[in-house]
């Protein structure tokens, strides 16, 4: 099932994207929760609601009416991410003279876990706004984003997929300067607007094998981006078990499993960044993710 998060002009809404029928089923139609994350946390229950609602004609809603915005347009708290999780791109970014994280190796040991602000959350659509980077040095990150849906702490890798809700796509988009000059990423992450997420929510068992999908980039057309998500250093189980080790996951949590190699400071020169840029993310059974740069 294709969840979405809209504005139809008046309020917020949740909804059940219908590709074959190019239509949108409005859920609050069947008294559900306009909040993705308190639907979520119906778990089975509001699938199953979600699934009976969409036979009703009275819920069916024109797409030209609403528009998109992220599937959780503001998370409980701060967006987990991963840095340095596909091989090449840990190389790439070893030796961009950005990374202020460890000297000596380029494939870190255990993942590397930072957050990004709720602030950041923008919808599909939605636009970047460069002037926050007084640094000129934004750079794109494509990335597959998992949702949480049972919490837990202590959850063995073997269990880790009982507690995908779904996936969405992430653009991880950094000022790589700022990024570097703190020695940490949470402000050069975490810039208002800074985590485009969409279009949708895809509910686990649509995806099958999550190893499979092709994650691609591209940013006015050309293709920067291009790995299947088999290529992970560290798979969605070990991240859900390194975080949750210590850590009680909440339903409605996001975690974004890191970016293959191809962004902006692989390049030599850097290429970053400009007014009048749109990045596309796309991954396969998800969509696409455009965000406008101005």
């Amino acid at each position: 099932m294709k969840l979405i998060s809209f504005q139809d002009g008046r309020m917020p809404g949740i909804g059940v994207l219908d590709d074959a029928e190019g239509a949108v089923i409005d859920l609050s139609a069947a008294g559900l929760s306009s909040d993705m994350t308190s639907f979520i946390e119906l778990g089975s229950e509001g699938l199953q609601r979600a699934m009976e609602t969409c036979m009703d004609p009275v819920a069916v809603l024109d797409p030209e009416d609403i528009y998109l915005t992220a599937p959780i347009p503001t998370p409980r708290r701060n967006i987990f991410c991963v840095g340095r999780n596909y091989h090449d791109h840990a190389k790439e970014f070893h030796e961009s003279g950005f990374d202020a994280s460890e000297k000596d190796k380029v494939i870190p040991d255990h993942p590397m876990i930072f957050t990004k602000a709720t602030t950041s959350v923008i919808g599909p659509g939605e636009d970047l706004d460069l002037s926050l980077d007084p640094t000129g040095t934004t750079d794109y990150e494509g990335e597959l984003g998992v949702i949480i849906g049972p919490g837990g702490r202590g959850i063995a890798k073997d269990e880790a997929y009982n507690h995908v809700y779904g996936y969405t796509i992430i653009n991880d988009m950094t000022a790589r300067t700022l990024q570097h000059q703190h020695k940490q990423w949470f402000i050069g992450k975490s810039l208002d607007g800074y985590c485009p997420m969409g279009p949708c929510l895809v509910t686990a068992d649509e995806i099958g094998d999550v190893a499979k999908l092709q994650l691609t980039t591209t940013v006015n057309g050309e293709k920067r981006q291009d790995a299947v998500v088999a290529d992970l250093i560290f798979d969605i189980p070990t991240l859900i078990e390194t975080i949750s080790a210590g850590i009680t996951l909440l339903p409605g949590d996001i975690i974004a499993t890191g970016t293959p190699v191809g962004v902006g400071i692989g390049f030599d020169p850097p290429v970053f960044l400009k007014s009048g840029d749109t990045v596309a993310v796309t991954v396969s059974g998800i969509g696409t993710l455009e965000t406008p740069v101005i």
